[in-house]
C-alpha cells in the first residue's frame, strides 16, 4: 500500500527590494496532501491546472522530496528510501514522452529493463510477454518514429511495466489519441488493476475516462484536498437532490397524481416530471424504496428504475467555483 501523510512542498524564492536587498518568499506549492492507493485499486487525482498534481506526483515517484510529511510504500519510508522505492513504481506519461523514436520498440524496451539491472534471461521473456500483452510483437523490430500515436501508447505501457512494478503513475494516458485506441487503453488499464492487481494513481483531463476507471478519487485545489470519495460521494456532497429516472412497462393516468401524493409526505420539495411511460423523480431525500413500494402497489410493471449520478465533470466544475 501507499500512504503519504501530510505532503507539504514549500519552495523558496527570493524577490528584489532596491538595489541591494533580496527578500525571500515561501510559496506552499502542496499543503498537507494525504493519499492512499491499495494493490488492485485505480486512484484518481484531479484538479485545475495549477493544483498541485504534478508537485504531488513528482512526490510521489520520488522526483521532488517533499518539505514535511511521510510517505511509506509497503511500508518501506520512501523519502529516506528512494533507490528502493524506484524499483516498485512507474510511470506511463501520455503523448510521446519517454520513449525514443529513433530505436525500435525492442531496442526501447531493452534500454529501460538494462537501466533498472534486469538480468538479459529475464528481460528477455519480459519484453517478449509485454510486446505480445500490447499488441507490438509483429512491429517490435520497427522504429519507434513509423508507428502511429496509438502503437506508441501501447509502447508506452509495455515500458511502464518493464520493472513489473506494483504501483503505476500514469498522466494522461490517452492525451491525443482517437476513441477506438483510448478504449482499448482504457481496457488495458482495467487489466492491470483487476487482474495483475497494480495500484494505479490516474491523472487526466478527461473526467468520462477518470469516471469510467477510478475506484476512487481525490479532488486538489490550490495544492490542497479539498474533496475525496467515489463519483457517487462527490457528486452527493455537492448536488444536494436525487434524481430518479423511473419507466414503466404500463401506465394509467393517475399514477403520476398517486405517486406525487404519496412521496410529497416524504419529501415537500419533491419535483415529478413526465414523458409518456417515464418519470424523472428529483428529491431532497433518497425515496428508492418508497418509489418500488408505490409501483408494487399500484400494479405498476417496472422497466428500469435508477438514480441519475451527476457526471463527474460537472461535479468537479462546482467545485472548483467554490474554491474560487
Amino acid at each position: 500500500m501507499i500512504e503519504a501523510n501530510n505532503l507539504k512542498k514549500i519552495y523558496e524564492t527570493k524577490t528584489s527590494r532596491g538595489l541591494f536587498k533580496n527578500e525571500k518568499i515561501s510559496v506552499e506549492a502542496v499543503k498537507d496532501v494525504s493519499i492512499r492507493i491499495n494493490e488492485g485499486e485505480i486512484i484518481g487525482l484531479l484538479g485545475i491546472n495549477g493544483a498541485g498534481k504534478t508537485t504531488t506526483i513528482k512526490m510521489l515517484t520520488t522526483l521532488l522530496s517533499p518539505t514535511y510529511g511521510e510517505y511509506f510504500l509497503d511500508g518501506i519510508d520512501a523519502i529516506k528510501n528512494p533507490r528502493v522505492i524506484k524499483g516498485k513504481i512507474n510511470m506511463i506519461a501520455g503523448g510521446e514522452r519517454m520513449i525514443y523514436w529513433r530505436l525500435t520498440a525492442n531496442e526501447n524496451l531493452w534500454y529501460y529493463g538494462q537501466l533498472y539491472g534486469i538480468p538479459n534471461d529475464i528481460l528477455k521473456k519480459r519484453i517478449d510477454y509485454l510486446l505480445n500483452l500490447v499488441g507490438l510483437q509483429e512491429s517490435k523490430d520497427k522504429k519507434v518514429e513509423e508507428f502511429s500515436k496509438g502503437m506508441k501508447q501501447r509502447l508506452q505501457i509495455a515500458r511502464g511495466l518493464i520493472n513489473d512494478p506494483s504501483y503505476i503513475f500514469m498522466d494522461e494516458p490517452t492525451l491525443g489519441l482517437d476513441a477506438v485506441v483510448s478504449k482499448e487503453l482504457r481496457e488495458h488499464v482495467k487489466l492491470l488493476s483487476k487482474e495483475n492487481r497494480k495500484g494505479i494513481l490516474l491523472t487526466s483531463h478527461y473526467m468520462d475516462e477518470v469516471e469510467e476507471l477510478s475506484d476512487y478519487i481525490y479532488v486538489l485545489d490550490k495544492g490542497q484536498i479539498i474533496k475525496q470519495g467515489t463519483v457517487k460521494e462527490l457528486s452527493k456532497d455537492v448536488f444536494t437532490k436525487i434524481i430518479y429516472k423511473l419507466t414503466l412497462h404500463n401506465n394509467s393516468g393517475e399514477f403520476k397524481s398517486y405517486m406525487l401524493n404519496n412521496l410529497i409526505l416524504k419529501d415537500n420539495t419533491l419535483e415529478i416530471e413526465q414523458e409518456e411511460n417515464s418519470y424523472k423523480i428529483i428529491s431532497s431525500k433518497n425515496l428508492s424504496l418508497d418509489i418500488s413500494k408505490i409501483c408494487s402497489s399500484k400494479g405498476a410493471i417496472i422497466k428500469e428504475f435508477y438514480e441519475i449520478v451527476p457526471r463527474l465533470e460537472d461535479t468537479i466544475i462546482k467545485l472548483s467555483k467554490k474554491g474560487a
